[in-house]
């Protein structure tokens, strides 16, 4: 396979998979770890690369929503905003080390925007996290046949 056709696909799905909407990026990058020429480690950058610019959206969504949730119009409900600001607020910026995690990493980031978590800790933390999984999952996918 073509490299740019491999890593445009490892970028574009693990950038899909970190906004709200249902995607994931671990297949692509199974797959084109186990079926790809492109190097391994470069590939676990590239998704995290693009997983983390899909968490920046989702914060950037959260912090245009803030500054909208006084309206009278807004349509989410109070109750579980407050909710969402609790649990944040009960485990701090550094839950955005689990910000990979299915179900929960999505919302997270999101909530992390409406609370106006700073951009630059923000990237560091949902970095790492990301990483930490895309690294591990190349190395567990990769055995011994890539280096």
């Amino acid at each position: 396979m073509d490299i740019i056709l491999e890593t445009s696909a490892v970028f574009f799905s693990a950038l899909l998979s970190a906004t709200l909407i249902p995607a994931t990026s671990e297949a692509v990058l199974i797959a084109t770890v186990l079926n790809g020429d492109t190097n391994i480690w470069i590939l676990a950058l590239i998704a995290t690369f693009g997983n983390t610019a899909g968490a920046i959206i989702n914060w950037a969504v959260g912090t245009f929503l803030s500054g909208l949730s006084k309206k009278s119009w807004f349509p989410m409900n109070k109750k579980i905003i407050v909710k969402a600001e609790d649990h944040f607020k009960k485990y701090g910026v550094w839950s955005l080390l689990f910000s990979w995690l299915p179900i929960i990493g999505d919302p997270l980031t999101l909530v992390a925007g409406y609370l106006k978590v700073p951009f630059w800790i923000f990237c560091v933390l949902v970095f790492l996290g990301k990483a930490a999984r895309y690294f591990f999952i190349v190395q567990f996918f990769s055995g011994s046949s890539h280096s």
